[in-house]
């Protein structure tokens, strides 16, 4: 065996989990598993008013809850040293759907944001909980469908299951760099333009001065989050993509960016208790002047949430 390549024990046991691990995953789901549900059912059940925000956060709280829900059975099938069985592929194919969707959801309320605050005027006709329903549906089916497309190639190639990594496809890894930095250049396109109109904004008084500060706050602190979270995995990806080496050190690192990632299922439920009231605040006031004309008391269009 030359250095560039890991047998499939060899990873195993790079990769196998320990102490430290099921202590993480403990505190992972003790967090997330509450404070999502509590999400879920917030939103669900004592909302009145459906808005747009409201449907991207039960659908991202959904994503979490079934990711942390599937992160047990991918530790024991790196424990159990599982092939391709049935409960193995099953727990890696929910594991890497709601990762992605939950990429996908946050950008798309960050996209969401900015077509309010930054196009106020044209927002009343592209914003609506209905639309904002279609899109989770669209973005569900085009996560699972490449999900599956991943899921050929794979089988063609060695297996689908965590612990036979050493034999992937290099479309699969294309695949999840194309999930991640296409949503990154959206998200942070979007919350730099988004910080710069409430940075412009006119303060009038200390209680909207706040609001505006608040609100860029919650726009830094979901820009971070999410890069905190899913870069280094990614990073890591891309240089196993570029040097084509499949090295136990490089799996290493995989796993323990992956567990990283696995942290952002509790700091997205975190801000779902602060982002739609932070916005309502300053969405008031948060479009240019030149809007603010049109804007009556009741007005949706520049609503933030």
């Amino acid at each position: 065996m030359n250095n560039s390549s890991c047998t499939p024990n060899e990873l195993t046991c790079s990769v196998m989990p320990t102490h430290i691990s099921y202590a993480y995953l403990g505190m992972l789901l003790a967090l997330g598993l509450p404070l999502n549900g509590l999400a879920l059912w917030v939103f669900c059940c004592r909302l009145r008013r459906w808005t747009e925000t409201h449907v991207y956060m039960v659908n991202l709280a959904a994503a979490d809850l079934c990711l942390l829900c599937v992160l047990p059975f991918m530790l024991y099938s790196l424990k159990d040293r599982s092939e391709d069985t049935l409960l193995c592929q099953l727990s890696q194919g929910i594991y890497l759907a709601n990762r992605y969707m939950s990429i996908s959801l946050v950008t798309a309320i960050a996209l969401d944001r900015y077509v309010a605050v930054r196009h106020p005027l044209c927002a009343r006709g592209l914003r609506s909980p209905r639309q904002a329903a279609a899109v989770c549906v669209a973005l569900w089916v085009l996560v699972i469908g490449s999900l599956v497309l991943r899921w050929l190639l794979r089988e063609q190639d060695g297996g689908f299951c965590f612990s036979n990594q050493c034999r992937q496809h290099p479309q699969t890894v294309a695949f999840s760099l194309l999930g991640f930095y296409l949503p990154l250049a959206v998200l942070g396109f979007c919350s730099l333009q988004v910080l710069t109109v409430l940075r412009q904004r006119p303060d009038t008084d200390s209680g909207q001065a706040e609001a505006t500060q608040k609100a860029a706050h919650m726009v830094w602190a979901n820009l971070v989050v999410f890069t905190v979270c899913f870069l280094p995995l990614h990073v890591v990806l891309t240089w196993r993509l570029a040097t084509g080496l499949n090295t136990c050190a490089i799996y290493g690192a995989l796993y323990v960016t992956s567990k990283i990632s696995d942290a952002n299922c509790c700091l997205d439920a975190i801000c779902y208790y602060y982002m739609a009231k932070e916005f309502q605040e300053a969405s008031a006031l948060a479009g240019p002047p030149s809007a603010k004309a049109y804007k009556s008391q009741d007005s949706v269009c520049m609503t933030l949430s």
